[in-house]
């Protein structure tokens, strides 16, 4: 199966921030993240991989390192290994994220 629609995997829950795997290897997964207004994932680092999150749907406060920047459809910010980052959907619309990491931390 080498082939997904993002727009099709997204979800959402009431309770907190869903999660769809995209697909997953050892070096690598992808993911698409649902957040409902109000819904944040908290300020986490990764001591050994680099992270993206690709804005499909919405806007959203998302901070690297010390920075803090409001991202819309076609935006993109990363997070290199032990660089904290997270996100917060702070409007009143859903937001929808494409997020990979490298090398996958739950492999290996």
């Amino acid at each position: 199966m080498g082939f997904q629609n993002a727009h099709l995997a997204k979800s959402f829950s009431a309770a907190k921030l869903a999660k769809t795997n995209l697909f997953e290897s050892p070096q690598m997964f992808c993911d698409v993240y649902g957040l409902e207004s109000g819904q944040a994932q908290k300020p986490h680092a990764h001591s050994e991989a680099t992270k993206f999150y690709f804005v499909l749907e919405g806007r959203g406060m998302f901070l690297v390192g010390g920075e803090r920047r409001e991202l819309g459809p076609g935006e993109l910010a990363f997070a290199l290994p032990g660089e904290e980052h997270g996100v917060e959907n702070h409007t009143g619309e859903r937001l929808v994220l494409l997020v990979a990491m490298a090398p996958n931390p739950n492999r290996g």
